[in-house]
C-alpha cells in the first residue's frame, strides 16, 4: 500500500541506491592501441587505433594484452565496412562500426571513438556483473511509496520547502521561492504536491524522450543509478521525470504536466494542456466560446464567414504566451470571426483530434446505423473510448454549438473531426 507523504510533519527524500554508481566507477578504462605503420585509406574520421585490413585473429593477438584496449579494423571480407575490436572480460568482442557524422554501433551516437568504447566498457561491465541485479531494479519502487498527486501548487510547495532559520518570519522573498522551487527535482514536486478534490482525475501517459543527463542522476522510479555516458535513460517531456528506459514501461499513467515543461497552448496535446492548468477544459475552449456566447450568437454566418488570418494569427500568439491572461475582448478583437477563427485553428492544431483517431471510424459507423435507438447506443459506446479530458472538451463545444444554431454546428463540427 502506498505511503501518505503527508502523513509526516516534513517530507522526507528518498535514499538513492549506489551500487551502480559504484560498479560504473570500477568500470574498466578504454586504452587505444594505435597503429605504428601508416595505413592506406585510412577514413579521415578515424585516427591512429585504425590498422587497416587486418583479421580477427590478428586483432585478438594485439589486444590481448589489456583489459579494455581497442582498435578499429576494416573487414576483409566486406572492404569499405569497419568493425571496432574491444577486450572485455579477457576476450575480444566485435562490433560492426558505423558513422553519419557520429560514431555508433547501436543507438547511442558519440561525437568521438574513445567516447564511444568509453559508455561501451562501463555498460558491459555493469550489465554483466549486476545482471540479476538491473532485472529486478522495478520491484518495490521508491515511487510508489512517493506517490503522485495533482497540481495545487502554491500552498504545498512553500509548506515543504527548506525553511532557512536565517530567514525573518512572515513569506519568503518571491526570488528565494523561484530558486528552491527549481532545485526541487520532479520527485519531490510530486510529492509535495496536494490532491485537489475540485482537480478533474485525468488520466495522461508520460510523454518519455531519450535524454542526457549532465553529472550524476539517479532513476526517480527505482532511485538506481542511471549508468552511461549519454543518453542513460528517458526524461517526460511535459512533467520532468526522470527514469531508466527499462522503468519506463511500467510507470503509472499519471503524468501530471509542469507549466516550466509545457511552453505552448496551440499544438499541445489536450490533456497535457488541461492538467498542466488544472482545469476540466482548455482556457481556449472555454475564453472563445464565453466570448463568442457573449457577443457573437446574433452574428450573420458565424463559424462560416472567416476573419482575418493575421489577427488570428496574433490571438493565437497571444494564447501562446499569455494563456488565460489573453485578452480577446471586443477593444482587442472587434470582429468576432477572429475568435471563431482562432478556436477553429486550434482545434486543427491539435496532435491528436479532439475525436481522436481510434474513436473516429466508431462514430462514422454510429452514424450509418438508421435505427435511432441503436445509433444512440452506438454512439454512447464510441464516446467511450475518448479521453476524459477530450470527452469533456466535446462535451462543451456541442452544447455551445446548439445554442448556436443547427447550421453553426455542422460548420465547426467538420473542424472538430478534421
Amino acid at each position: 500500500m502506498a505511503l501518505n507523504v503527508f502523513d509526516h510533519d516534513e517530507y522526507r527524500p528518498p535514499v538513492w541506491k549506489s551500487y551502480l554508481y559504484q560498479l560504473q566507477q570500477e568500470a574498466p578504462h578504454p586504452r587505444r592501441l594505435t597503429c605504428t605503420c601508416e595505413v592506406e585509406n585510412r577514413p579521415k574520421y578515424y585516427g591512429r587505433e585504425f590498422h587497416g585490413k587486418i583479421s580477427r585473429e590478428e586483432a585478438d593477438q594485439l589486444l590481448s594484452q589489456a583489459e579494455g584496449s581497442y582498435l578499429i579494423r576494416e573487414s576483409q571480407r566486406q572492404p569499405g565496412t569497419y568493425t571496432l575490436a574491444l577486450r572485455f572480460g579477457n576476450q575480444t568482442r566485435n562490433f560492426r562500426l558505423y558513422h553519419d557524422g557520429k560514431h555508433f554501433v547501436g543507438e547511442k551516437r558519440f561525437e568521438s571513438i574513445h567516447d564511444l568504447v568509453t559508455d561501451g566498457l562501463i555498460t558491459l561491465y555493469i550489465e554483466t556483473r549486476a545482471a540479476e541485479y538491473i532485472a529486478k531494479m522495478t520491484i518495490n519502487p521508491i515511487y510508489e511509496h512517493v506517490g503522485y498527486t495533482t497540481l495545487n501548487q502554491e500552498p504545498a510547495l512553500k509548506k515543504h520547502l527548506p525553511h532557512s532559520p536565517e530567514a525573518p518570519d512572515g513569506p519568503a522573498p518571491v526570488k528565494d521561492d523561484c530558486i528552491r522551487e527549481e532545485r526541487l527535482t520532479s520527485l519531490v514536486r510530486r510529492a509535495t504536491l496536494r490532491e485537489s478534490d475540485l482537480a478533474p482525475k485525468y488520466e495522461k501517459v508520460h510523454n518519455f524522450k531519450v535524454h542526457t543527463f549532465r553529472g550524476p542522476h539517479w532513476c526517480e522510479y527505482c532511485a538506481n543509478f542511471m549508468w552511461g555516458l549519454i543518453a542513460q535513460g528517458v526524461k517526460c517531456a511535459d512533467c520532468g521525470l526522470n527514469v531508466h528506459k527499462q522503468c519506463s514501461k511500467v510507470v503509472p499513467n499519471d503524468c501530471q504536466p509542469d507549466l516550466r515543461h509545457v511552453k505552448k497552448v496551440y499544438s499541445c496535446d489536450l490533456t497535457t494542456l488541461v492538467k498542466a492548468h488544472n482545469t476540466k477544459r482548455p482556457m481556449v475552449v472555454d475564453m472563445c466560446i464565453q466570448e463568442i456566447e457573449a457577443r457573437g450568437l446574433q452574428s450573420e454566418g458565424l463559424y462560416r464567414i472567416s476573419g482575418f488570418s493575421e489577427l488570428i494569427e496574433d490571438v493565437k500568439l497571444a494564447f501562446d504566451r499569455d494563456g488565460e491572461k489573453a485578452d480577446i475582448s471586443s477593444n482587442a478583437y472587434e470582429d468576432i470571426n477572429i475568435i471563431t477563427g482562432a478556436l477553429k485553428l486550434y482545434f486543427r492544431e491539435l496532435p491528436i483530434p479532439l475525436i481522436t483517431y481510434d474513436a473516429y471510424p466508431r462514430f462514422v459507423e454510429a452514424g450509418k446505423i438508421t435505427d435511432s435507438e441503436k445509433r444512440l447506443e452506438s454512439l454512447h459506446e464510441a464516446l467511450k473510448l475518448l479521453p476524459p479530458a477530450h470527452f469533456e472538451s466535446l462535451r462543451y463545444l456541442m452544447a455551445h454549438l446548439k445554442r448556436c444554431g443547427h447550421g453553426n454546428w455542422r460548420r465547426c463540427g467538420q473542424t472538430v473531426v478534421y
